[in-house]
């Protein structure tokens, strides 16, 4: 159907609902010649009469009839999306795409379990990826993203939250090889990204400061190097948070100011304002005071 045709429809079917064409063209805000031209446009498409014109105005044929209990059916159905289309903005309800580096979403879904619980009517995505999904393109309603301030045009950033990071190995690799002394890195195995190319500021630190043949145990994937430093094959780095839980790991060195990760709430101009969205927004970063640990 072209725009033409839909047009012709939507203004035979006022016609057929008023009975005049003034009372159409007034309804539609159009000439009243634009309402004759599209009914006789669209009789000549179909073929066929849709009304008996008379000195009253307007009688609908049989065929007229069933163009008017289409057009009528179809018009309550458009109102009923429009108002479910206002409703999802006023409503904390319905579906809500979250996206975040795999290295936060150890931290991120215990609050997203507990934002949905707080809103029974929420469905959570929560999308994990190295990858920047593209905000203005619909792929998420929110990002959170890790390192320098995101600056895509048209999103809406805040400051969420700092992620501590520091070096640490198991306690069998600390009695195979020993403590860490700055700067003395020879006799020490380091764990570490398979790509170089990282915005993370602590590994850039890494592959900036450590020695490439000593960065012996490379992956690919976050929770496969966090099993990697338990399992004693090398130093690396690990949230301060999770590592301090665990007895079985060991401070290798104080932390540094520049391996501190910033974190960001990325929003799109166009979705910031919606309930959800903002709902979400306001909840985490309520949150944020239990994320940052020195």
């Amino acid at each position: 159907m072209t725009v033409e045709t839909w047009d012709e429809i939507r203004t035979s079917f006022h016609v057929a609902k008023l009975g005049t064409v003034s009372g159409a063209a007034e309804a539609l805000g159009v000439h009243h010649a634009t309402v004759i031209r599209h009914v006789d446009a669209l009789e000549a498409r179909l073929g066929t009469k849709l009304f008996q014109r008379h000195a009253r105005g307007y009688t609908p044929t049989e065929a007229g009839l069933d163009l008017l209990q289409v057009a009528s059916a179809t018009d309550d159905q458009f109102t009923q999306l429009v108002g479910r289309i206002r409703g999802r903005g006023s409503e904390v309800a319905g579906e809500v795409i979250v996206t975040s580096l795999p290295v936060l979403s150890s931290r991120l879904a215990p609050m997203l379990v507990e934002f949905m619980d707080l809103h029974p009517e929420i469905r959570v995505r929560f999308l994990t990826d190295h990858r920047l999904f593209k905000l203005e393109y619909g792929e998420a309603h929110l990002a959170i993203r890790a390192g320098a301030k995101p600056d895509q045009p048209d999103n809406i950033v805040q400051a969420f939250a700092e992620e501590h990071h520091a070096l640490y190995a198991s306690r069998g690799y600390v009695e195979r090889f020993g403590m860490l002394t700055d700067g003395e890195w020879d006799g020490h195995r380091f764990v570490g990204p398979d790509e170089p190319m990282t915005r993370a500021p602590f590994f850039r630190w890494m592959f900036e400061t450590i020695p490439p043949d000593r960065i012996q145990f490379r992956t690919s994937q976050h929770r496969v190097m966090l099993d990697g430093i338990r399992a004693g094959a090398g130093i690396g780095f690990m949230p301060v948070l999770e590592a301090r839980d665990d007895d079985s790991l060991v401070e290798m060195m104080p932390l540094r100011e520049e391996w501190v990760s910033r974190i960001w709430l990325v929003t799109h101009v166009d979705l910031h304002r919606t309930a959800k969205v903002q709902t979400l927004v306001d909840f985490l970063k309520k949150k944020a005071g239990d994320w940052d640990v020195r």
